[in-house]
């Protein structure tokens, strides 16, 4: 059965550009032609709809490239089970020996392909790869002929933050000379009220401070329906007619001018391409944790780019943003099922651009990755508990994917980028699996009684023995493998003298590359527990929500750290006395492991700190070139951020009330009225009510819950309602 057949197709609407009959701030502009689209669900639909396809790479080199990193990656994993099989069949078969053999198989073949991407990528970084389809990294901007609509989802988002991206990106792309062939679109799923009102202020603000009255656009949704993948389809059906393409962004993501003016321009160049991702580095960490993730996406990260993109060619895949879409590409192919079963397998797919990129490549759209292209950028949690809020969610939703993969028609290759996806979760509880079924084999070992003759005739015994050497060499043959892309990283950057200037030079690169691999392999065991959870958490049901995403470095008050990582520190106390219990060898070979769980506490502490973030910045360790040597969009994004008021976070009704330009403007943007017979809001009822009952507008907002006043600013008879407070707090 196909699972994703089974949902018409998003349409385009009329072809219209934004205007004032949409409940939108929108201006109102004549009308474009409209878009002729397809009708038929995607079961119905031909699987290939004969776009030109783009021969960037030719067949049989791609061909070549694939064999070479998924077969070296294979034979690399034929000859670590043969290795691993020699280990442990010194102490003979046993059902653990089996388990463990196959466990690690299943671990080593993950690790080693990883190896022989990064190896690809290796060599495309020393070859100046990573561009194509006629992309430049610098000479003169291309002229665009086409219209492009940059989307700026937001969801709870500081609305400070948020508009001093778009203030960067907007006055960027107006350096450029090409800001004519673009608009800007705010999407709110805003469910606070105070932060709804404050985004309303703040977009104000930014369109009188820029003068975009005429291409900057703010809607914000009263339900949040399929969360971000909705929010981007209900713009696509109601706007995408008058785009050729959209830029997607993430509410902390910045993209310089030059850059999207290249990605534009190779988009209209190859008809038959319908996907553009970037590599965002990601910029502005400020606690240990975050400078670490910075370090490492910046060091690590083109080279693992490089290399999926060196194999993976037109079977790329998208990461949800900071990228550019062909606008009827996504409109024909892209619209998602929603999955059989409840949550947390069924209902909306939450990991949605895996799906995405997938479906448009069935379509015959080729996306493509072109990490060589400098000037994409984005942000990172500023600690292992921020970060695992959001790999929670991630986590379910990758797993969903596996109700996806078996969809008829897609390329292999999509299928490996979902399965992939979920094997990066199920690692984790494999990674426990083998640790505990190691403990448990040691344990038999000990106390099994060997059998030196079998039931056959021999004139010779089998000597049970444990080889160490060649568990030894197994263990360092693993590590050289898990470890090498680290170093083949660090050489890249030797050869690259801007990166390596940026990077503090070649000895504090080398020292940020030991500091970044020992605080990471001690918070890689508390991160395999923390999947772990999560993955358990989805087989019993439980479903991940939509929380708003931190991205201040505010520190983790250290009795909630305590509270979120003592179970962490209690396992590994059990789990090293298990292993000094069987074999003292055993448990200095597990110490790696027990120290990050051990230490789980002060270790999530520590990485969180500012202070400790920021003495590592004057050492002059885990530095990037974005912070030694900012380029023009971060700046002017700093001074964006610097410029903002330092008062926010005001309360909706006072906000509105104390300025009338602000209320004209929430009145503007409010949705169609109900008709007479719709029923109303049980939230809106109840607010009303407790208008009626209170004096003024201080005692009212006291007593309306977060979604009773929501309901009441949303509404035009809330709005009455406080307008009549309001006339009768004057009058007193």
């Amino acid at each position: 059965m196909d699972t994703i057949g089974r949902r018409a197709e998003m349409g385009m609407g009329d072809g219209s550009r934004p205007g004032t009959g949409d409940g939108g701030m929108f201006r109102a502009l004549p009308d474009e032609a409209p878009m002729e689209m397809a009708t038929q669900s995607l079961s119905e639909r031909p699987l290939t709809h004969g776009r030109p396809r783009v021969p960037v790479t030719e067949p049989a080199l791609m061909a070549l490239r694939r064999l070479a990193v998924i077969g070296s990656a294979t034979l690399l994993t034929i000859y670590g089970a043969y290795a691993m099989n020699r280990v442990l069949n010194s102490v003979g078969y046993s059902v653990l020996g089996v388990i463990v053999l196959v466990l690690f198989v299943l671990l080593f073949q993950w690790i080693a392909l990883a190896f022989t991407s990064a190896v690809g990528g290796f060599v495309s970084l020393l070859r100046h790869g990573g561009l194509g389809l006629g992309i430049a990294c610098d000479g003169e901007l291309p002229a665009l002929s086409t219209r492009t609509a940059l989307l700026m989802p937001t969801y709870n988002e500081s609305p400070g933050r948020v508009m001093a991206g778009l203030r960067a990106m907007y006055d960027s792309m107006a350096a450029t000379g090409r800001l004519d062939s673009f608009d800007f679109f705010i999407l709110s799923d805003t469910t606070n009220p105070d932060v709804w009102v404050e985004e309303e202020a703040a977009f104000l603000a930014l369109r009188a401070a820029t003068g975009g009255d005429r291409r900057i656009f703010y809607r914000r949704r009263p339900l949040n329906t399929e969360r971000k993948a909705g929010n981007i389809a209900e713009w696509v059906r109601r706007f995408g007619g008058a785009y050729a393409q959209m830029v997607t962004l993430d509410a902390d993501s910045l993209m310089a001018g030059g850059t999207v003016v290249r990605i534009v321009a190779a988009m209209e160049c190859n008809p038959g391409v319908g996907l553009i991702q970037t590599l965002p580095e990601i910029v502005n960490g400020t606690t240990l944790f975050a400078r670490m993730q910075q370090f490492a996406g910046r060091v690590y990260g083109p080279l693992i780019a490089h290399g999926i993109a060196w194999w993976h060619g037109s079977e790329g895949n998208y990461w949800g943003h900071n990228a550019v879409i062909r606008t009827r590409a996504f409109a024909e192919q892209a619209g998602l099922p929603h999955l059989p079963g409840r949550k947390p397998f069924g209902g909306h797919i939450l990991s949605h651009d895996f799906v995405e990129a997938a479906l448009m490549r069935r379509g015959g759209w080729a996306i493509h990755m072109v990490p060589g292209l400098p000037g994409s950028y984005e942000e990172s949690p500023p600690s292992l508990t921020d970060i695992a809020i959001r790999d929670r969610r991630w986590c379910q939703g990758n797993l969903q994917h596996a109700k996806v993969v078996g969809t008829r028609g897609l390329n292999w290759v999509s299928r490996m980028h979902m399965l992939m996806g979920i094997g990066s979760y199920v690692t984790s509880p494999l990674w426990l699996l083998f640790l505990l079924a190691g403990i448990l084999i040691s344990l038999q070992s000990r106390f099994e009684k060997p059998e030196y003759f079998g039931d056959t005739k021999s004139l010779y015994p089998n000597w049970p023995h444990v080889d160490p050497e060649q568990a030894k060499y197994v263990f360092i043959g693993t590590m050289g493998i898990l470890l090498a892309p680290k170093l083949l990283a660090y050489v890249a950057l030797l050869f690259d003298p801007a990166t390596r200037r940026g990077c503090g030079g070649a000895v504090r690169a080398a020292l940020s590359v030991l500091v970044e691999t020992l605080i990471g392999g001690l918070v890689a065991p508390v991160a395999m527990l923390i999947q772990t959870s999560g993955v358990l958490s989805i087989l019993l049901g439980r479903d991940s929500g939509w929380n708003a995403q931190r991205r201040d470095d505010g520190g983790v008050p250290l009795m909630d750290t305590v509270r979120a990582y003592w179970i962490y520190m209690l396992f590994g106390l059990v789990l090293g006395a298990c292993a000094w219990s069987v074999s003292i060898p055993l448990f200095l070979w597990m110490t790696p492991v027990l120290l990050g769980l051990v230490f789980a506490i002060p270790l999530a502490a520590a990485t969180s700190s500012r202070d400790a973030g920021q003495a590592l910045l004057r050492a002059g360790l885990l530095l990037i070139p974005e912070e030694t040597s900012p380029p023009d969009i971060l700046r002017r994004a700093a001074a964006a951020n610097a410029a903002r008021p330092e008062a926010e976070g005001g309360e909706a009704i006072h906000l509105l009330l104390a300025d009338p330009e602000l209320m004209a403007a929430h009145r503007a943007m409010l949705p169609p009225p109900r008709r007479p017979g719709d029923s109303i809001n049980s939230d809106l009822l109840v607010g009303l009510l407790k208008l009626s009952e209170s004096p003024d507008p201080d005692s009212a907002v006291m007593r309306l819950r977060r979604t009773e006043k929501a309901a009441v600013l949303g509404s035009a008879e809330g709005l009455e309602r406080l307008d009549a407070l309001r006339g009768g707090e004057r009058r007193d």
